[in-house]
């Protein structure tokens, strides 16, 4: 298997031979992360920057009242926190959803890396843009749709994301590893609320989540459900259809 984040770069913004070989040098000695345990937590200091390279993690928050909210998925390839070593302390946590294979490279090797490789820093932060663009429409999901298109909005996302770093089968599915509380807390409701619009969505014939498996059957039909616009993650899922 290859790099996934170099090849998430690669097509951000074109690298050079040897920025690729110092990416490679970068990522060389991953450590391996059983699933649910923290990367980092809420107040440490900030650490290294993580790049997962296999499995899937999140940030989220804990609430004084004890819930959870889920503020982003981390798939293969991605990176994270870039800049928040110019922070005294991480104002969230990170943690792997499965098992999951991490990078870390020291913020000194990073600025190193990114002052004297233009292409990779052209990229970092490209990636860091869209990163943002996701962060914005999750916002927009929680303050404004109903839950039928949050719903259907974060599965488009997903789907898209996954399809690019080459996560789908050959039946256009995704093994989706996120349980229903997962999810609820991503999306801010219940996971019996959860529950009934996902239910709506598989009457609907637009899309199915079953024994962790999302199939979008009607891609043209979840797309209008959602009101989902691609250009925040600059693909677009009607390529699917």
């Amino acid at each position: 298997m290859g790099n996934r984040f170099i090849d998430k770069l690669h097509g951000f913004s074109p690298l050079s031979p040897d920025e690729v070989k110092v990416l490679a040098k970068a990522t060389a000695n991953p450590r391996k992360f059983a699933r649910r345990i923290d990367l980092i937590r809420e107040g440490d200091r900030p650490g290294p920057v993580f790049v997962v390279l296999e499995g899937w993690a999140c940030r989220y928050k804990i609430l004084p009242n004890g819930t959870r909210q889920v503020l982003a998925y981390l798939m293969p390839g991605d990176s994270c926190d870039l800049h928040i070593g110019l922070l005294a302390e991480m104002d969230h946590s990170i943690q792997a959803i499965t098992p999951a294979l991490v990078a870390t490279v020291d913020r000194v090797e990073m600025d190193i890396i990114l002052d004297s490789n233009r292409g990779i820093a052209k990229a970092m932060y490209l990636s860091q843009l869209i990163d943002e663009g996701t962060m914005r429409a999750w916002i927009t999901s929680m303050g404004r749709r109903s839950s039928l298109e949050r719903v259907s909005h974060l599965m488009c996302e997903l789907y898209m994301r996954a399809r690019n770093i080459g996560l789908i089968d050959a039946l256009d599915r995704l093994a989706l590893p996120l349980s229903q509380a997962l999810l609820a807390d991503s999306l801010g409701m219940t996971t019996v609320h959860l529950n009934r619009v996902l239910k709506v969505l598989r009457e609907s014939g637009a899309m199915t989540i079953e024994r962790g498996v999302l199939h979008i059957e009607d891609p043209e039909k979840l797309i209008r459900m959602a009101g989902f616009d691609e250009n925040y993650l600059h693909r677009r899922l009607r390529q699917v259809a």
